[in-house]
């Protein structure tokens, strides 16, 4: 890995396109520590104190706690993307842009950008009003709560403006860069809090030592699971088309083991976190906050298992969409292919519905486990400062891996160029 970076920095196309998405990502950092106004910075810190919004924390790249204007990251973008992927499916002029190539990719990367503008308006309004209910807003008002909610959705478009920035011009992949570099800024004031528990004698030397080997091992699993993949052979028959003969090769198929990435795990933390938003809106004292406080306490076994059950149920629901076995069947069958042993059409889209079954399971009961790990962690080392959990893992090993694969990619094409010349 060390060895491509220096090889894409000799390379002046490249090195032009890394430092450009250096440039960015600094602008996201500086961003994250611009104020939004009329906040009160002490009310803030004791209303979103807490393990409930540490996730968010570290996404934001601790733009959430301080309330800068960067405090939703780029969230709205991906509700909105994860929205637009779901209207494709029941909406029938959605498909067809999608089927449409490039042009129409870029009229649903438009719809987009509208939906991230108005999400992220609407949970800026939310997010001021649990402030004004909890005394963290100075001088409350209308006015007041609209210039918040105007000034977060702005710091919003703007980061996904740098995402596509970043994608156009840069290294490629700015949405994940932009989340991967918010989880990486916060790990130097982690470990500050570690070196803090170890010199207060909260922990032992023996505890960092048992963080280090789980946190190896999560690592281990995340890269496995998410390079795993089943690979089914297709065989494609030999076929004269005038005088020439096609066909004829094997290949495969091949079908990943964590086929839905992070996305269920946004999603299921979404709806577990809805409660508790709604609770954010009502007195702290009501009978409905005592409710979540009793059933939804963030870490508790009801909590974990209910989350972990969603978890699962949402990457079956998310492979279903993005992954239909009965066209990838209809496509073998056009083209003259075929699964030995498996007839072509209906029975080689149950075959292969079969597989993708099992492979989803044990994807979705993986994300369940890596999201439900940082509560285990806490309570085998004792290390609560460092909250560097299963999924901030997954995010930046899955990040690190794309990135290094999409700069090994240009390295390889200037590499063709030498024998093409």
């Amino acid at each position: 890995m060390l060895g491509s970076m220096q090889q894409a920095f000799k390379i002046g196309d490249l090195r032009s396109k890394l430092l450009f998405t250096l440039l960015m990502l600094l602008v996201f950092r500086l961003g994250a520590h611009i104020p939004a106004p009329n906040i009160n910075p002490e009310a803030i810190q004791q209303f979103l104190s807490g393990q409930l919004f540490s996730f968010f924390d570290v996404v934001s790249g601790g733009a959430f706690k301080r309330f800068s204007i960067f405090a939703m990251s780029i969230t709205p973008y991906i509700n909105a993307s994860i929205i637009m992927n779901l209207l494709q499916v029941v909406i029938p002029r959605l498909e067809e842009l999608a089927k449409e190539g490039e042009e129409g990719k870029k009229v649903i990367a438009q719809y987009t950008r509208y939906g991230t503008v108005v999400l992220a308006f609407i949970q800026a309004l939310g997010m001021a009003a649990a402030l004004g209910n909890n005394n963290a807003i100075i001088n409350p008002g209308v006015v007041t709560y609209l210039i918040i909610a105007i000034s977060l959705t702005a710091g919003t478009a703007v980061l996904m403006w740098i995402g596509e920035m970043i994608t156009e011009h840069g290294i490629g992949n700015g949405i994940s860069l932009i989340i991967f570099a918010g989880i990486v800024s916060r790990m130097p004031s982690q470990i500050g809090g570690v070196v803090q528990e170890l010199s207060g004698g909260i922990i032992g030397y023996f505890n960092i030592l048992l963080f280090i080997v789980l946190a190896l091992a999560i690592i281990v699993a995340i890269i496995a699971v998410n390079e795993g993949q089943r690979r089914l052979p297709v065989q494609y028959a030999k076929r004269v088309v005038g005088r020439k003969m096609y066909g004829g090769q094997s290949t495969f198929l091949p079908l990943k083991v964590n086929a839905a990435g992070v996305i269920p795990i946004i999603f299921a933390m979404s709806l577990m976190m809805f409660p508790a938003t709604i609770g954010s809106w009502t007195s702290p004292t009501g009978g409905f906050n005592q409710f979540l406080n009793t059933y939804f306490n963030f870490g508790s076994p009801a909590y974990n298992i209910m989350y972990f059950l969603l978890i699962v149920f949402f990457t079956y629901f998310y492979v279903a969409i993005i992954f239909n076995p009965a066209d990838v069947a209809e496509n073998i069958k056009k083209y003259g292919g075929f699964v030995p042993g498996i007839r072509p059409g209906r029975p080689t889209a149950e075959y292969i519905d079969r597989i993708l079954s099992r492979l989803t399971l044990a994807g979705g009961i993986f994300l369940g486990l890596i999201a439900v790990l940082p509560n285990f962690v806490i309570a085998l080392t004792g290390i609560t400062s460092l909250w560097f959990g299963g999924t901030s893992l997954l995010i930046v090993v899955g990040v690190a891996l794309d990135t290094m694969k999409q700069i090994e990619s240009h390295l390889l094409l200037r590499s063709y160029e030498g024998f093409v010349k």
